[in-house]
């Protein structure tokens, strides 16, 4: 099965000229989800990963599944002020402003092998900021794995020359 023919883009969202790539559609599809778990899992089955942290909301769905396919943990890295115990925080730049991205202090232990999971890369400011956070709690980053990558938007590059291994399933062009 072609995992892009299984994902809808949906134009002009959320504003005019942006291609939404929708990975809902894949995720309802049971046998395409099951291969992009298959194919997310394969460049680290048996590479020894503690940990999978995956970024909300549908980080979450890919990462839980990965975790439980790799034998590890699960992390969430979560929007501010959604965590209920003692957190590590990590603020990143938006279009049109700042974020933050939190995970619980004892989510990581040093040296944990931790795999980075989300659904899309484009510019990379979110991924790089869950890097960071994560380096913050002493992980190895063991790589970073994408359903879909928007090359043109270069986050994947970005990753790459903070020495972070990239893989993702499916590009598109445009975004």
């Amino acid at each position: 099965m072609e995992l892009k023919d299984a994902i809808r883009t949906i134009p002009d969202f959320p504003r005019p000229g942006i291609m939404f790539r929708d990975v809902t559609t894949l995720m309802g599809n049971p046998r395409a989800f099951r291969q992009a778990v298959d194919e997310l899992v394969q460049p680290y089955a048996g590479a020894k990963i503690d940990k999978v942290a995956g970024i909300e909301a549908r980080g979450f769905i890919l990462g839980g599944a990965v975790a439980h396919q790799l034998s590890a943990g699960f992390v969430p890295l979560r929007k501010k002020g959604k965590l209920p115990h003692n957190v590590i925080t990590e603020s990143y730049e938006l279009e049109y402003g700042v974020d933050a991205m939190e995970m619980h202090t004892d989510a990581i232990a040093p040296g944990d092998r931790v795999l980075l999971v989300d659904d899309l890369i484009a510019t990379g400011g979110t991924a790089m900021a869950a890097i960071k956070l994560l380096r913050k709690a002493g992980a190895k980053i063991a790589g970073a794995a994408f359903l879909v990558c928007l090359p043109e938007l270069q986050g994947d590059s970005k990753l790459a020359a903070q020495g972070v291994d990239v893989s993702y399933l499916v590009w598109f062009a445009g975004h």
